[in-house]
This record gives structure tokens, sequence and C-alpha cells, in this order.
């Protein structure tokens, strides 16, 4: 016996029951198919309702043996319940012929409307499905810092939009592929509408393709206030909390099309760059006369080792030798500023918080109007922000305080403080009553 006949027999064994109630055939002519469509909805409900019971029960089973990324977010998001939601509405549009009879108007509208309600509910599975593979996907440890919640925006997106071609069709009965060929008039204002998802997908999809951002990433962009770390990565924006703690937002493609730092390989490495320095005063650079050397020795036993080193070079005429295995130190002993170049590369190779397996250089840059860059350059052991400034202060403010022992000054414009203090110098004020001099000056005197 198939389920047809089973359901003719069960109603006509409901309409023997009501006519054992005392209902009359003119009554129950006009209650009757209420009657059935009520029981059928009820059946239909029921029926999806043990399913979705032995469904969650299998789940729990499942999941107390062993915990599930994808089946702990099937729960969280309640997909079992919306997966068995579409299943009453495939067992009405099945018995309802049976009340209404085959080729009716009421059948046709009772149908349709149960149709439409299939395909919300359908639309609410497939979504709420979505959202717990993406999420069990951005768990996943070589996934997490990609743009996956763009993806799943996109498919939800097409559902949504197929769904709402099938609505149509249902409404207007009418083919969803005759709908989707007449959608050509409308593709335009459809991609106008659309442009920001659109390219936002684009850019989505070129940002995972080529890894070049991800979320927990530091970026930075010149020329706007981005300068913080991604957050969220989505269809149409990427989120960025600043260090000042505002959260900035840009589409996508705003970073494929514009150029933008990513610190993500400094973070990495656990190295961060040191690259500052000084401007020398170009009058203050001299020859090293073997006085100047001799004092120069006297500030430690590796500054001492160093031109000793360089002295017995010298006289053997090897002078451009830098990389020497005897004195790797990059540095001269003709000028004081390669005498003080000598000294600060020795003082970064010894420093305890500097990487001695990377670049370490102190070198000249193209002489300016103020005067002889000269750069530092090391990496620091950590790229903890606040610890990385504390060193790179320490070695700048070290610098700052030891180059007057190499006879050697930072350029510095004038101010009306060092006019007032030339002033009082030339009327014989005495120095050491003089607020503000410099160290050395003062030291001298």
């Amino acid at each position: 016996m198939d389920t047809s006949s089973i359901a003719k027999e069960i109603m006509l064994w409901i309409k023997g029951f009501l006519q054992e109630l005392g209902l009359s055939e003119t009554l129950l002519d006009k209650v009757e198919p209420v009657i059935y469509v009520f029981i059928i909805v009820i059946a239909a409900f029921l029926v999806a309702e043990i399913i979705y019971r032995i469904a969650q029960f299998t789940l729990w089973r499942i999941q107390k043996m062993r915990e599930y990324t994808f089946l702990i977010k099937l729960n969280e998001h309640n997909v079992l319940r919306k997966q068995t939601s579409i299943l009453p509405p495939l067992i009405m549009t099945t018995l309802l012929p049976m009340v209404f009879g085959a080729g009716t108007t009421k059948l046709h509208y009772m149908q349709m409307f149960v149709w439409i309600y299939f395909i919300i509910m359908l639309t609410r599975a497939i979504n709420s499905l979505i959202t717990a593979i993406g999420e069990t996907a951005f768990r996943n440890r070589k996934l997490q810092n990609r743009p996956i919640k763009g993806f799943v925006q996109v498919a939800k997106i097409i559902v949504y939009i197929i769904m709402t071609i099938l609505v149509i069709s249902v409404i207007t009965d009418k083919s969803p592929l005759y709908l989707i060929g007449g959608l050509g008039a409308f593709a335009a204002v459809l991609m106008l509408v659309t442009k920001d998802s659109i390219m936002g997908f684009v850019g989505g999809f070129l940002l995972l393709e080529n890894d070049m951002v991800r979320i927990g990433d530091w970026i930075q962009m010149q020329g706007s206030s981005i300068n913080g770390i991604v957050t969220d990565i989505s269809l149409t924006i990427v989120k960025v909390q600043n260090f000042d703690n505002t959260i900035a937002t840009i589409p996508p493609y705003t970073l494929i099309n514009e150029s933008f730092i990513n610190w993500r390989g400094m973070s990495t490495s656990g190295a961060r760059r040191i690259a500052r320095g000084y401007t020398i005063k170009l009058d203050n650079i001299k020859p090293c006369s073997d006085e100047y050397l001799s004092r120069i020795r006297e500030i430690d036993s590796k500054m001492a080792e160093y031109i000793n080193i360089k002295v017995r070079q010298k006289n053997a005429g090897n002078m451009t030798n830098t990389n020497n295995s005897e004195c790797a130190t990059n540095g001269t002993i003709e000028t004081n500023a390669g005498v003080f170049r000598a000294y600060a590369e020795m003082y970064l190779q010894h420093h305890p918080r500097i990487r001695k397996d990377l670049l370490i250089m102190v070198r000249t840059l193209e002489p300016t109007g103020n005067g002889l860059p000269i750069q530092f350059y090391c990496f620091t052991d950590t790229t903890d922000w606040k610890e990385y400034e504390s060193i790179q202060s320490e070695i700048m403010e070290h610098f700052a305080t030891i180059m007057p022992l190499f006879d050697l000054f930072p350029y510095q414009s004038t101010s009306a403080r060092d006019t007032i203090i030339s002033g009082m110098l030339e009327a014989s004020f005495p120095i050491e009553k003089i607020v503000g001099m410099p160290y050395k000056s003062t030291k001298q005197s």
C-alpha cells in the first residue's frame, strides 16, 4: 500500500469520526477541507519535530564522544532546527491534492503559498549552514587570518538572489530560466547598485589569493589615517583599529589599488629595525692625532684594542680591508667621525637587546646643508612597541652623550636661548652661572 492510499484511508476515517460526532453532511462538506488542511499542517510539523529530535539526539551523542568544531557550530546556530523546517511544506504539498483535488484553483493558491514558504525555509537553512561552515573554517589555524567572512557574505547573497528568483517564478508561474533570461535588460542597473559589493568581493579574493593582509596584521597607508591592526575583513570593508584606539574602515579594493605597508614580516621575524641617526657638524670633523687616539683609547678596552689593530694595519699599508678577520668593525682612525663610527658599531654589537644575526651597520649618508648625517642601523630582539621604543631611546640617548668625547656635535638649529647665551659670553658673564650651557662646553671650562 503506497502513501497516497494510506492518506485516503486516514481521511475517510476522519470523515467517519466527524459524522459520528453529529456533524451534518452539509456542514461537513463546508468545514471538511479546513479540517483536513489543519490536520495535514499538524501532522507535517509533528513529523518534522520527531525527525529534529532524532537528529538532535544523534548529534548530542556524537558530541559526547568527541567535540567537533563543526558540530558545535551547528548547535550554536540551530542549524538542525532550520534544516528540518523544510520538511513541513514538502509534506503539505504532497497531501494537499488529496483534499482539494488536482487542477482546482484552491489547490493552486495553496500550493503557491506552501512553495513560497518552502523557499523561505530553505534559504534560512542554507544560510545557517553556510554560517556554520564559515565559522568552522575561521577556527582553522591555517584559515583564521583569511577574509573568510567576505566569502560567506558573497555565498549568502548568491543564495538570496537565487531564492528571490524562485519566489518570483512561483508567484508569476514562469520558469526560473525565463526570468533569468529577462535579467539581461536590468543587468546594468544591478551592476550599479551592487558595485561596491562586487568590487569588495574581487578585492577580498585578491587579498586572499595573494595573502596580502590577514586579520591581526599591522598595516599602514601613507597619506591616510590608517595605521593599526586589522580586526575584520568582510565583503565591503576592512576594519582597522588604529593605535589611538580609533576605528577606521576602508573598502578591500582600496588595498588593491593603493600601496600600503604590512608589518607582518617584522612581527613574524621577532625583530624590529632601528634606522635613526644624527647630523654631525662638518666643521667638527677633523684628522686624528696621536694625542687624540691616546685619549680615545681610555674610553674602554674595546676601543683601545680596535685602535691598536688599525694602527698596525696602517703601518702595514692595509687601510681598505674593513672586513679583515682581525677587525671586522666598520670604521677608520683617519678622522674622529670614523673612530666614532667604529665605537657606535661595537656598542651595537655588544648591546644585549640587539640581534647579532641580523645586519648591524653605522654609516654616513649624503651630506646636507646642516652637516653629515650618520645613521645607526640594527634590529632589536623584540617587536613589542613599548620595549622597542625604550631600547631605541636608550641607544640614541647614549650616542648623544658620548659624541662630545669624540669632539663631535650634532647639528641643532639656533634658538633665542642660544643668542642670549652668546651675548652673555661676549659680555664676559661667568660661564658657571649661565643656565642651559651645552654639557661639553661646561665640562671644558
